[in-house]
């Protein structure tokens, strides 16, 4: 493994072997509360991740965590575990590394007279919000220190742990736009256990929707992905737009799987043991790259797009859909599934003037536009 630039001299106890000596590793960590994880706290350098040119509306993005216990078998962010020599299926799930001082590093980062007030995306890899954030609390730090600087935000989690931060969110959306978005593929939960089996239920997310809603922040839901022959019945997807119309998401968008390397092995050996009988139809649908056939990704656009249409998601909004099967729609002054920043029900002050958390008080005005967002699912950034 390898964590460049990144030293500190002392030998982990109980670190995995060949971990001791890993620059910038303080401890690796095991608890009965987590069993057969391993936790590899950190002192990061930089917080901030530089990505442009990824196709979505924002060039940067906070990581606290690398590995998820999510443990889904289709997280598109498997592949970024091999950086660390780790594997991407078990490793993945549980070896997880916490930067323990991201907080404390993002504010310096912050602080710089060239940081140029963009917005920052999480959950864009790993989710900040997975079972871990219960011990670290690393997002308050996190969404304060965003706020104070005066930059924009989105998050997007499966976790429901958000719902111990929704006032700090809530505050920070009289600062800066503020978006955020619930990850929730499918309805079935029995489906749920078997390929997401560290996720939230279904109901404790249609849970944190409402929550999120109830303090009086947008929440856009990405249904993704949606599995083909295992959650794309138009049955399947009218109940599960109908729950999150009814917890009241303000926009839906729908991506189907994407199985780069990396995760199409792992996806297609649970699918082996599960559901043998839909092999070689996976084998067909992705015998041409990563993405599903065009054919289906054309038939499964005209499937979603009434169904978002009669749930109210396209009533009166934008509503793209592409050839590449990302259909998104979402009502007028809301948000999408991809935690766009809402800049509806917030004020915002001016740039560059520290907001002091213990006495909010300041000059509040609108700041400039967060630029709409055109999804790129060859990217695929946010799994």
């Amino acid at each position: 493994m390898r964590w460049a630039g990144q030293r500190i001299e002392a030998e982990a106890p109980g670190a995995l072997p060949g971990l001791g000596s890993i620059a910038g590793l303080v401890r690796s960590v095991t608890t009965p509360e987590f069993r057969g994880v391993t936790f590899h706290e950190v002192l990061a350098r930089s917080a901030l991740n530089s990505v442009p040119g990824s196709g979505m509306p924002f060039n940067w993005t906070i990581n606290p965590y690398r590995g998820c216990t999510h443990a889904c078998r289709y997280c598109f962010a498997r592949p970024s575990h091999r950086y660390l020599e780790l594997d991407t299926g078990l490793d993945f799930d549980q070896q997880i590394v916490v930067k323990t001082n991201v907080a404390d590093v993002l504010r310096r980062e912050l602080a710089r007279p060239s940081w140029g007030f963009e917005q920052v995306a999480l959950g864009t890899n790993t989710d900040p919000y997975q079972r871990a954030e219960g011990r670290y609390k690393l997002m308050p730090g996190i969404i304060e220190a965003l706020a104070a600087s005066g930059t924009p935000l989105s998050i997007l989690t499966k976790g429901t742990l958000l719902r111990r931060d929704l006032s700090v969110l809530a505050a920070a959306a009289e600062e800066v736009p503020v978006g955020l978005g619930v990850s929730l593929a499918l309805a079935d939960e029995d489906l749920r256990r078997l390929v997401e089996p560290g996720v939230p239920s279904v109901r404790g997310r249609l849970d944190l929707i409402r929550a999120i809603r109830e303090a009086g922040l947008p929440c856009g839901v990405m249904v993704a992905p949606v599995l083909p022959w295992l959650t794309d019945s138009p049955e399947q997807l009218d109940h599960l737009f109908g729950e999150l119309a009814e917890a009241g998401a303000t926009g839906v968008t729908t991506l189907i799987l994407h199985l780069r390397p990396g995760v199409k092995e792992w996806f297609m050996k649970w699918l082996a043991e599960d559901r043998p009988d839909l092999v070689p139809r996976y084998d067909q649908l992705y015998s041409h790259g990563s993405n599903a056939l065009q054919s289906y990704r054309n038939a499964f656009e005209e499937k979603a797009r009434p169904l978002l249409d009669k749930h109210g998601f396209g009533r009166g909004s934008r509503h793209r859909s592409s050839t590449n099967g990302v259909v998104e729609a979402s009502g007028p002054g809301s948000q999408s599934g991809w935690g766009e920043p809402d800049q509806t029900n917030a004020r915002f002050r001016t740039r560059r003037q520290p907001v002091d958390y213990t006495n909010r008080r300041s000059t509040r005005r609108t700041s400039a536009p967060v630029p709409p967002i055109t999804p790129d699912p060859n990217q695929q950034t946010l799994f």
